[in-house]
């Protein structure tokens, strides 16, 4: 009698999902958690702040909110999921339908919000900003363009600097267009950390320097910049000028944020914060609240997790085997670090103010797609090592 041959047991979906050797496992799990007590704490952040004056339903603006995280999750899991290879054969690709959309904006298609004519609005309640998606577009590109070395050497060609400053510039310029200065200076120092990280010459760093330079100067002679733009300026200088004018924004900001003291006055019980007084809390803002319900100590956690995201796309760069993955993960902690930077800085008078969200913990939508996607560009490079490792 011949034996029956044993058949598989075929494992279901969820158990290859996360068994043994699979994508999942082979994640940043410390970066992961990171973002994840980032955004749990932005949600309370942004309950908190918009509670009393969404009159007609308190919460629907932190449903809209969860709901946005939940697309940035999908929109992470499915970036990590695609190989750093087939990232890098789609990155003209990426760059192009974001460029396109850039000049949607400028077109009659485009909407003002809040003085900068930066979004497309999508019915629903929804709108796009194009701006935002832009930046791992072109965190893609110059990883693409830079990534191959000169013969001999371990510089990038000629060729493709000059092709990665033109898509740069190009990029820039369409931004500037709305205008969106804060993204301006975002897609800028991408730029020049991703050719830093590409071992540029620097003779070529200084020339990207002084372009940098002169265009500001440029934008400054035409008056490019809305009165707006150039009165923050003028309140970052001399914020005390003007309290209750240009400075208003500054002055509430440090009020909120020292009112707090060590541990705080305790969610939904700031003042500050309760009583509106400073714009855009939910947003831009958005540190205040920490500062002013969670104290010192909360806020410094805040900054801790932050830094925690920081370090590990770090690590993921320098561990990386291919120069592609490095050089997107390089061009992300850069993205990552000037916007945390120059958000806590501008809520606690340091830096001017310029209208970028805290990553992770600000009210957004498009912002919040594109964090979660750069995200999983850093967790796709790092389970492309893990299995290169093992």
């Amino acid at each position: 009698m011949i034996p029956a041959t044993a058949v598989p047991r075929r494992r279901s979906l969820a158990s290859r999902a996360v068994g043994e050797g699979s994508a999942v496992r082979r994640m940043d799990g410390v970066l992961l958690m990171a973002v994840g007590a980032l955004c749990v704490l932005g949600t309370l952040l942004v309950w908190s702040s918009t509670r009393t004056w969404m009159s007609v339903e308190p919460t629907g603006l932190v449903k809209k909110h969860v709901l946005n995280l939940g697309i940035g999750a999908v929109l992470l899991s499915a970036v990590a999921m695609v190989e750093p290879h087939r990232l890098r054969a789609y990155a003209p690709v990426v760059y192009l339908i974001a460029m396109l959309a850039l000049i949607l904006v400028v077109t009659p298609v485009g909407t003002t919000v809040n003085g900068s004519h930066s979004w497309i609005m999508l019915g629903g309640g929804f709108a796009m900003q194009p701006s935002e998606l832009a930046k791992p577009a072109l965190v893609l590109l110059l990883g693409m363009l830079l990534a191959e070395p000169a013969e001999g050497t371990d510089r990038p060609r000629t060729l493709d600097l000059l092709l990665a400053l033109a898509a740069s510039g190009l990029t820039m310029a369409l931004v500037m267009l709305q205008p969106d200065l804060g993204t301006t200076m975002v897609l800028s120092v991408i730029t020049g950390g991703v050719l830093i990280f590409a071992g540029v010459r620097k003779r070529w760093i200084g020339v990207v320097a002084g372009a940098a330079v002169l265009g500001a100067g440029l934008v400054w002679s035409f008056g490019l910049l809305q009165p707006y733009q150039v009165a923050r300026f003028t309140a970052f200088l001399n914020p005390a000028s003007d309290p209750r004018g240009v400075g208003y924004n500054s002055t509430q900001a440090l009020i909120a944020i020292g009112s707090g003291e060590v541990f705080g006055k305790g969610l939904f019980h700031g003042g500050q914060t309760t009583g509106r007084f400073v714009p855009e809390q939910h947003t831009d803002f958005i540190f205040t609240v920490a500062g002013e319900e969670f104290g010192f100590l909360g806020a410094l956690t805040v900054i801790a997790l932050l830094g925690v995201v920081l370090l590990r796309g770090l690590r993921i760069a320098r561990y990386c085997e291919d120069r592609f993955s490095a050089l997107v993960a390089a061009g992300i902690v850069c993205w990552f670090a000037f916007q945390m930077f120059i958000n806590v800085g501008m809520t606690i008078g340091i830096m001017p103010i310029t209208g970028l969200p805290l990553p992770f913990v600000s009210y957004g939508g498009t912002a919040t797609f594109a964090n979660m996607i750069g995200i999983g560009l850093l967790q796709a490079i790092h389970i492309k090592e893990r299995s290169f490792a093992g």
